[in-house]
């Protein structure tokens, strides 16, 4: 059943202390804001692509999987219902349900404007930040209904962590960049921010290149070290799910390299649902891929079946060039 419709009205405590991680929009608007070329409504698909899509699947293990990662990765992390997300009166996001499983890399591929950063951002309500936009419908993270009057949405955007497109460092030192989080939550205490920002350094694979210059600005740092210490900025305050939108699509090809290479090694600790436009990056990363048109979840299904058996001729049509 499809519940009633919310409005991004006020939200008490997330007013008062703003997402840890906001991206301010590149027209030098506030954060949130829609870019031009971002996830704008489009055309509705076509009839074919309304076919009975399969349920997904449970993952099992394939040769060379552990049965204790499987196990981990049958646990849903992430599941949407009837999920509709409407800007005023127009329809972005039409009747979503997915099921992404935990301590896995899934990935959303489709043209520009089909929905993917609206889906990503409602995962930890980052849609909120923009008038006029209403839901329909549920999203759970673990056991939290993300719409329920009762949630904390900043204890939501702790627990399901945010990664924008382009590297945002603050104009602060290196060291304040990875603690700023832990000091909005309260840590006050030097011994712990310095031993949870060189943890979160290490697991962002950057402690050994920045070890010698924390105190410098993190402005001087290439964009790949940028775009690592924005991920570790995020890991500093424990999430439980990582959410990427285009991460590597501002960076060079070794850069991007060494960002894919981090995605591989933190899934075994944490959910990572990456957008991107790069379907080659897509298949290199990701255990399941979800393929969205126009508002729509065209076909959800493990990387590898998508890529070289789908199930939807939409989604052949996309993967093989002939539009996109």
């Amino acid at each position: 059943m499809v519940s009633s419709p919310r409005s991004s009205g006020p939200v008490p405590r997330a007013a008062e202390s703003p997402p840890l991680e906001t991206q301010p929009n590149e027209s030098g608007g506030g954060p949130g804001e829609l870019r031009s070329g971002g996830d704008a409504p489009r055309p509705t698909v076509p009839d074919r692509a309304r076919e009975a899509l399969p349920a997904p699947a449970t993952k099992r293990p394939e040769d060379g999987e552990s049965r204790g990662s499987a196990r981990r990765e049958a646990e849903v992390a992430i599941s949407t219902r009837e999920y509709r997300l409407f800007y005023g009166h127009l329809l972005a996001l039409k009747g979503i349900d997915i099921d992404i499983p935990g301590h896995s890399v899934t990935a959303i591929i489709g043209p520009s404007g089909c929905g993917k950063s609206t889906l990503l951002r409602s995962f930890n309500r980052m849609n909120d930040l923009i008038a006029g936009v209403r839901t329909e419908g549920t999203i759970r993270v673990g056991s939290i209904d993300v719409f329920d009057s009762s949630t904390d949405v900043v204890e939501l955007r702790r627990r399901v962590g945010m990664v924008f497109q382009r590297p945002n460092p603050f104009p602060k030192s290196i060291f304040e960049n990875v603690v700023f989080g832990l000091r909005a939550l309260g840590l006050k205490d030097r011994g712990d921010l310095e031993a949870r920002a060189e943890a979160s350094l290490r697991r962002a694979a950057l402690w050994d290149e920045v070890k010698d210059r924390l105190r410098r600005s993190a402005l001087q740092l290439s964009g790949g070290q940028q775009q690592r210490l924005c991920i570790a900025r995020c890991l500093a305050v424990e999430p439980e799910v990582i959410l990427m939108d285009e991460p590597a699509s501002a960076l060079d090809p070794t850069a991007t390299a060494k960002i894919e290479e981090l995605i591989l090694h933190l899934k075994s600790r944490y959910t990572i649902v990456v957008v991107t436009h790069n379907m080659q990056q897509a298949a290199r990363v990701s255990d399941r891929t979800a393929f969205m048109l126009a508002g729509e979840l065209i076909e959800y299904d493990r990387t590898k079946q998508l890529f070289t058996r789908p199930s939807q001729k939409l989604t052949e049509d996309y993967i093989t060039g002939r539009f996109g």
